[in-house]
């Protein structure tokens, strides 16, 4: 893989999630060739269902990510593409069903009815986040699955508290229950896996792992006040931004 294919996933992630960008970017030369194909194909996956209205067309854009990936997992011929071509070059046989996971549960970004029940979201986040991040740590090494799932469930559930105004704006039902007091359990419970997986995790694991370096004030922040979910006030300053994730470069923390 050439640093242009790699380059050209990073001027993607840059334009499209600038906060994993800076984090990404924050890690060695290595480190950045194997995440930013990681997280272009994440990006471009998590759009797909939004960019049609229909939901055939959506499922087809998935599916064929689906199949992209099934080219990869055949070591054949793999098809010329601005992010399958560099993920091609660096995707370890064990992170493909992960990924295809991923793909399978963006499927419920198509329907505009919520989740089922609560175990529902939260195979959802876990399928998301989790399978991301944990296939990120594969090329670092990682042996704590269970540690590294905690850590992207606090992510995930950041995340996408920070994104329900854009989803009822679009027509969603992204949380079962809006009520302040439940929202607020959501992001202590997430804050809790969120400790518990760093708390456990080994040395080693900073690099794949940086990129939920907002993830523990965010829910704090939620847990202070619920109310900024829906007001879409969530989120730090540029300036706070960048300490805490120069911060955790010296570190090497999670």
């Amino acid at each position: 893989m050439s640093a242009l294919d790699w380059q050209a996933c990073a001027a993607l992630v840059e334009k499209g999630d600038p906060d994993r960008f800076m984090a990404v970017m924050s890690c060695a030369l290595p480190a950045r060739a194997r995440l930013f194909p990681l997280f272009a194909f994440n990006l471009e996956v998590a759009r797909a269902p939004w960019l049609t209205q229909e939901p055939m067309i959506a499922e087809m854009r998935l599916q064929w990510w689906r199949d992209a990936l099934g080219e990869i997992a055949q070591g054949g011929l793999v098809r010329r593409h601005e992010v399958v071509t560099p993920l091609a070059g660096v995707l370890l046989a064990e992170q493909v069903g992960l990924l295809d996971g991923l793909i399978e549960a963006r499927r419920q970004d198509i329907s505009r009815e919520g989740f089922e029940d609560q175990a529902a979201f939260e195979r959802y986040i876990d399928a998301t986040s989790g399978n991301l991040l944990y296939a990120a740590t594969l090329w670092f090494g990682a042996s704590q699955e269970t540690a590294v799932r905690d850590i992207g469930f606090g992510a995930g559930v950041a995340q996408y508290l920070c994104a329900v105004p854009e989803l009822e704006a679009r027509g969603r039902m992204p949380l079962m229950d809006g009520r302040p007091e439940a929202v607020r359990e959501l992001a202590e419970a997430a804050l809790a896996r969120f400790r518990r997986g760093r708390g456990a995790l080994k040395p080693g694991l900073s690099e794949p792992l940086r990129s939920t370096w907002q993830a523990e004030t965010l829910l704090k922040q939620v847990v202070a006040d619920p109310g900024r979910v829906a007001r879409g006030s969530l989120g730090l300053s540029d300036a706070g931004k960048r300490a805490r994730l120069i911060w955790r470069a010296l570190t090497r923390r999670v």
